[in-house]
């Protein structure tokens, strides 16, 4: 391979893992929600450099490797832990574009970012208000805030990345116009 080659192959084996950072709900969330503080996206952006940098500085990586790594640099960086079990994909994602890029393959890296970009979840998270939070009083932020978790496709697939829950059908004789509310929500009532 030539130089001029190998260069193309690791601009494109950038583009691959930022996008599949950038396609990642967890990152998606600790930037959105600024848990990284007010430069959260700038670390985001550095998160792809450092992440295609430690590929290249440590060439036969194991998978728990680049697992304990990402979950490292989010803890770190982010003071987010990602326990929703995308680590693991993440990190073989990461792993298959590295093989790709080792063996200058670059149309494969290229089909791995266009598949990762028609596929891509834009995430969005909603702090939930719990009993025990309401009755605490404002001083006391530090306990863990639990997040509910919406995401929509952004791409033009339905192959199930995103899932959307699917709406059971009540019946059509229990709802009433009022249940109905302006955002297309139905409100459930118990049978009394």
């Amino acid at each position: 391979m030539m130089a001029g080659e190998a260069e193309d192959v690791r601009v494109l084996f950038g583009a691959a893992v930022r996008a599949a950072l950038d396609a990642w709900p967890a990152l998606q969330i600790a930037v959105e929600n600024g848990f990284g503080g007010v430069h959260s996206q700038e670390k985001a952006e550095w998160l792809g450099g450092a992440v295609e940098d430690y590929f290249i500085a440590n060439a036969d990586l194991e998978l728990e490797e680049v697992e304990d790594f990402l979950g490292e640099l989010m803890t770190n960086e982010f003071d987010t832990v990602v326990e929703d079990g995308s680590l693991p994909q993440v990190s073989q994602q990461l792993q298959t574009m590295f093989h790709h890029f080792q063996k200058g393959d670059g149309a494969a890296l290229q089909e791995m970012t266009s598949q990762i970009n028609q596929k891509k979840c834009k995430v969005t998270a909603t702090a939930l208000k719990t009993a025990k939070e309401t009755d605490v009083a404002e001083e006391d932020v530090d306990s863990v805030e639990e997040m509910e978790v919406t995401a929509t496709n952004d791409g033009a697939t339905a192959d199930g990345v995103c899932p959307q829950p699917q709406p059971s059908d009540p019946d059509p004789q229990t709802i009433k116009e009022e249940d109905i509310v302006e955002d297309g929500w139905t409100i459930v009532r118990r049978k009394k």
